[in-house]
């Protein structure tokens, strides 16, 4: 008989509310686990309801059902008998306060043998557990297994171990308990870097109180959130020794003995630098929109092709996420598009296997015009007139979504986002942005990243290189009301990511912007970019949700207020 403990990371992709469906997932890990000896089985925190009901949590039936689960899970254990079942769930309290926890079960042979609440509520950024849950006790939990004294932790229990964040260090008071190996679930979001940070922080951890742990994450796509997986092992000395698949379902066991992983059985190594910055933002899109979509009840998608960088990049991440035979793009040019408008948009959709379908608007925008004119007694001019155009796009892109039942995507990017360069109830119509936490300047290499992994120029070199513009007036160019997009960028990026940028990231960033706070023209330039981000904030509160890629995404991520006044 085997000396050594086997535990099984069950990386899996919970659907929030789908407590049946979530259940059926940790079935089929489980009966892997137990086909591979495993004592204990780890799932995600709240892998039963699913990373984040929300308000689910205060309706009723909804609690009911997440109580019944329970009572599911516990009559499953005892088909695994001596396997320990490590589960997320919401769990019911006494006294004032909150009437949830959010709670980590062991359950085993048809019994629960351990109870833990977790502690530190994450209130920062998109989490807003304190709305429902209630902290739990400031107590260490610890499980004999068989010889293993094992200990819980659950997410934001773990991150503060250097006491920066909150008054209560969980890790440190589980240390004291001296157990043999830390569990750690979680329902960590992906963003660039996230993935680094949290083998820095554990690792840390790990080395500091001597024990080793192993960081269960979940995976898939939820609403703005995507979750990149990416369990890993840890070890006090060698640090990260395991890491699991990255943006993909991953059970895997490992064996743990002596204080190490993989003692009988050689771990790949685990590489510190992970994926290249356009590969992840690529991968995080492709399977946040493969997930809305699913989940959603979508299983095409349409997208407005105007020949532009912004739109071509959307529909090539639509069409690697669904299939190119479940993508249609829409060109429709007016008297102000350009010859590529329509041609471009061919070519790009011959590259990549897409359906292209024309729809001209140029007697739509004077059959408008007439009637604006007539019943108002003034001509539609300027910018009401490029705005009409954005506005008949959008509308016909929904008639189109409405009829053959695609999800709409808009195509708007960070930057253009973030100043207003944007129509509202026009190509902000929609059910999801992909590229809207990209910057211009990133949308450029995104897409010549696309073509270079491709080998082939699946995105025209002509849209890549063609001067960025909405063609909404004759002649138009971004840079008639925006500043060249690599100083845009440099100055949005230290106004709105500020020190959540990565460290290269941000010495290039804060060098660029001393720069330009350096002159008159650049201290004037910051001023009006500050007020054009405040004064949109009513667009991005009506826009669709945007697939979260940094630190600070528009969205629940970044919440500001539209009625207001400031001039920082």
């Amino acid at each position: 008989m085997s000396t050594y403990f086997r535990i099984t990371l069950a990386q899996i992709n919970p659907t929030v509310g789908d407590i049946q469906g979530n259940i059926a997932l940790m079935q089929v890990a489980a009966q892997a686990a137990q086909a591979e000896g495993a004592s204990l089985v780890v799932f995600p925190e709240l892998s039963l309801t699913g990373y984040y009901p929300g308000d689910l949590f205060n309706e009723p039936e909804f609690l009911l059902q997440a109580e019944q689960g329970i009572v599911q899970l516990l009559e499953y254990t005892r088909a695994t008998p001596s396997l320990h079942w490590v589960v997320g769930a919401p769990l019911r309290r006494e006294g004032p306060g909150k009437s949830l926890q959010n709670s980590l079960l062991v359950l085993a042979d048809g019994a629960i043998r351990l109870r833990y609440a977790k502690q530190l509520l994450p209130t920062y950024n998109i989490f807003d557990e304190r709305r429902h849950f209630e902290p739990g006790p400031d107590v260490a939990k610890v499980l004999r297994i068989g010889q293993m004294q094992i200990g819980f932790l659950i997410c934001e229990d773990g991150w503060n171990d250097e006491g920066s964040e909150y008054d209560v260090n969980p890790f440190e008071r589980l240390a004291d308990s001296s157990p043999d190996l830390v569990v750690s679930i979680n329902a960590s979001p992906s963003s660039i870097g996230k993935r680094e940070l949290r083998h820095t922080l554990f690792a840390a951890a790990s080395q500091r109180h001597g024990l080793p742990l192993v960081y269960v994450n979940q995976v898939g796509g939820h609403d703005q959130i995507v979750f990149d997986g990416t369990s890993f092992a840890v070890e006090p000395e060698a640090g990260v020794v395991f890491e699991a698949k990255r943006f993909e379902d991953d059970v895997c066991t490992l064996e743990f003995a002596q204080g190490r992983f993989g003692a009988n059985n050689a771990l790949p190594e685990v590489s510190a630098a992970g994926l290249p910055v356009m590969e992840f933002y690529r991968r995080q899109i492709v399977l946040g929109l493969r997930d809305y979509a699913r989940r959603c009840g979508f299983k095409q998608a349409v997208v407005g092709s105007s020949g532009g960088i912004d739109s071509a990049l959307t529909l090539a991440l639509a069409a690697e996420a669904l299939g190119p035979e479940n993508v249609v793009g829409i060109t429709m040019p007016s008297k102000f598009s350009s010859e590529g408008s329509v041609s471009d948009s061919e070519a790009l959709c011959r590259n990549l296997g897409i359906q292209l379908i024309e729809h001209p608007i140029r007697d739509l925008v004077e059959q408008y015009a007439k009637g604006f004119s007539a019943a108002f007694e003034s001509p539609l001019q300027g910018l009401p007139l490029e705005n009409l155009q954005a506005r008949v796009r959008g509308t016909l892109l929904m008639e189109y979504s409405n009829a053959f039942g695609h999800l709409l995507l808009t195509t708007g990017n960070k930057s253009e986002i973030s100043v207003g360069y944007c129509t509202l109830y026009g190509d902000t119509n929609g059910g999801l942005g992909l590229i809207g936490d990209l910057y211009k300047t990133e949308v450029f290499a995104l897409c010549r990243h696309i073509n270079e992994t491709a080998g082939r120029e699946l995105i025209p070199v002509a849209i890549i290189e063609k001067e960025p513009s909405a063609e909404l007036a004759l002649d138009q160019k971004d840079t008639d009301s925006l500043p060249p997009y690599p100083v845009l960028d440099g100055i949005l990026k230290h106004l709105i990511e500020g020190v959540r940028l990565g460290r290269d990231e941000r010495e290039e960033v804060e060098r660029a912007y001393a720069d330009q706070i350096a002159s008159e023209a650049g201290r004037t330039l910051i001023t009006r970019i500050k007020k054009m981000i405040a004064r949109n904030e009513y667009k991005r509160r009506q826009a669709p949700p945007i697939l979260r890629l940094r630190g600070r995404a528009f969205g629940s991520g970044r919440q500001m207020p539209i009625a207001a006044k400031y001039d920082f």
